[in-house]
């Protein structure tokens, strides 16, 4: 299955005592505690953040559904601002992207349309705007199989991201624009896309984006380079108690091989 996990840019926060907790729970996949450390601040960003690592967790195990539900409830009254009402509609489309790409139900349609709100809040030039690029992406290669839609969604995130300084994000879409250049058969530039973003990732200690990073690293090497970056990958994986769940069938075979 495709890395679809993805939220937003990321908190290395300097000086912020809470955004630093946040930041080190969430990169070990412990989304339920971060989110708790933001329940007793009532504001819209505070609650914005708190529905999207909620969101985070059901794209990497699959459960939490409810409370991802209800955090996104919970924001989406709280949003006064277009850019609040903006990134909240963000995370309800992506909500609504990872259950109809995990399988658990078809809500394609409610994706396509809170993102369309989401365009029509957030302006051009607003920070949350490259996520939004980003998720539409998603949704282009994977609900609607429309690579080269992808494509300038993905290079118009990762154009934001750099300009807004959103290293996590930037991760992602140098992961997801390597991975539609494997699949045109362009190998250099896929192994350059997903090493950079193993990069980020390692430099962020974001230990739990790591091990599909590096899962998809060792689809664009060769052999015995990509056998040891499976290793590693699987490391990992076991060591955080099989998170993500979705990257267990891309090591298994290869791991039982």
């Amino acid at each position: 299955m495709a890395d679809t996990a993805m939220s937003g840019s990321g908190f290395t926060t300097g000086d912020d005592p809470l955004q630093t907790a946040v930041w080190r729970l969430r990169s070990r996949g412990c989304w339920t505690d971060a989110a708790a450390l933001l329940a007793p601040h009532p504001g819209a960003a505070p609650s914005l953040q708190r529905a999207s690592l909620l969101v985070e967790r059901c794209l990497f195990t699959g459960e939490g559904w409810p409370d991802a539900e209800d955090a996104l409830r919970v924001a989406e009254a709280r949003a006064r601002e277009d850019d609040e009402r903006g990134g909240a509609a963000c995370e309800r489309g992506h909500l609504a992207y990872a259950s109809t790409v995990l399988g658990v139900r078809d809500r394609a349609d409610e994706a396509r349309a809170a993102l369309g709100r989401a365009a029509a809040l957030l302006a051009p030039t607003a920070p949350g705007r490259p996520l939004l690029d980003f998720r539409r992406g998603l949704i282009a290669e994977h609900l609607s199989d429309s690579p080269q839609s992808a494509l300038a969604a993905y290079r118009r995130a990762h154009a934001g991201a750099t300009a807004h300084g959103q290293s996590l994000l930037l991760s992602f879409t140098w992961r997801h624009l390597a991975g539609l250049a494997l699949r045109e058969g362009e190998l250099a530039e896929a192994r350059h896309g997903f090493g950079e973003s193993l990069r980020i990732r390692e430099e962020l200690g974001y230990l739990v984006g790591t091990a599909p990073a590096l899962a998809a690293l060792a689809d664009a090497e060769p052999e015995p380079e990509a056998t040891r970056l499976r290793a590693e990958a699987g490391r990992l994986f076991r060591l955080l108690d099989g998170v993500p769940t979705w990257l267990a069938a891309q090591l298994a075979p290869r791991t039982a091989a």
